[in-house]
C-alpha cells in the first residue's frame, strides 16, 4: 500500500503487510537515517502496536510527524481490510 502523506519532509510511505503484521516500509524523502531506523524498528510487529507507539509524535513546530504520518497509514489500513 503506499500513503501519500501529509505535513512532512518524506512525500510517501510504502507498506507490506502480512495480514495484520508489517513486514516492510520504505519512506521517500525525510531524514533518510532516522526513517530506515523507524522501518527496521517495525518490521514484524502488528500494525496495531506500531500505532500505539508511533500515533501523536510531533516534529518541532508540526502537528505531525514521519512516525505519525506512519500510524495514519497504518489505521488507514486496519480500517479497509
Amino acid at each position: 500500500m503506499k500513503y501519500k502523506t501529509q505535513g512532512v519532509c518524506s512525500s510517501l510511505i510504502d507498506i507490506e503487510m502480512d495480514g495484520n503484521i508489517i513486514k516492510s516500509v520504505q519512506f521517500t524523502g525525510g531524514c533518510n537515517g532516522n526513517l530506515q531506523g523507524i522501518a527496521a524498528l517495525v518490521k514484524d510487529m502488528s500494525a496495531e502496536e506500531a500505532v500505539r507507539r508511533l500515533k501523536g509524535i510531533r516534529c518541532g513546530f508540526k502537528n505531525t510527524s514521519c512516525p505519525d504520518q506512519l500510524a495514519k497509514a497504518l489505521e488507514s489500513i486496519m480500517t479497509n481490510n
